[in-house]
């Protein structure tokens, strides 16, 4: 049996994050957009002044799972709010409780800050995710369409007069 663990991630976790944030996207059938490197993970995760935050679960001690979160903020509530980036376990783990006890450290940490919420996104055909998160009671929020400005096109909107 596996002795599962939640930890804050360190700078030294920097190539392990690398690693999973890779896995997730060759999941996501996305790897072609990770501009990410150990660099870069170092510069903006741990900077002295960041908003970006990473736990890292382990299972006897080895790295098997990360979630990467940040806060933000409803003015509806006007309070801060938790928003779940990403968040991975790798696929020979799976099922052993590394996901929900990554969620509900989350929770805790949502809960401790004062958040009203506690948020994130999935990808419309990742069933196993979804019936996961269905299961602890997470609903989905399918109301509110996302967008994204990323890459040229930000760029361009940004200096465009």
């Amino acid at each position: 049996m596996s002795l599962l663990s939640i930890r804050p991630a360190v700078v030294d976790d920097s190539s392990t994050i690398l690693k999973f944030i890779t896995e997730l996207a060759i999941y996501e059938k996305a790897e072609h957009e990770v501009l990410a490197n150990e660099q870069t993970i170092k510069e903006t995760i741990f900077a002295p002044s960041g908003h970006v935050n990473a736990l890292i679960c382990e299972s006897n001690g080895t790295p098997i799972g990360m979630a990467i979160y940040f806060f933000n903020y409803s003015t509806w509530l006007a309070k801060p709010g938790l928003y779940l980036e990403d968040l991975y376990v790798t696929e020979a783990q799976r099922g052993q409780g590394a996901g929900k006890l990554l969620l509900k450290r989350l929770a805790q940490i949502a809960l401790e800050q004062g958040c009203g919420r506690f948020e994130w996104s999935c990808l419309d055909w990742n069933t196993p995710a979804r019936d996961f998160y269905h299961s602890i009671g997470a609903v989905a929020q399918t109301q509110w369409i996302g967008y994204r400005m990323a890459g040229n096109t930000l760029h361009q909107f940004a200096k465009d007069d």
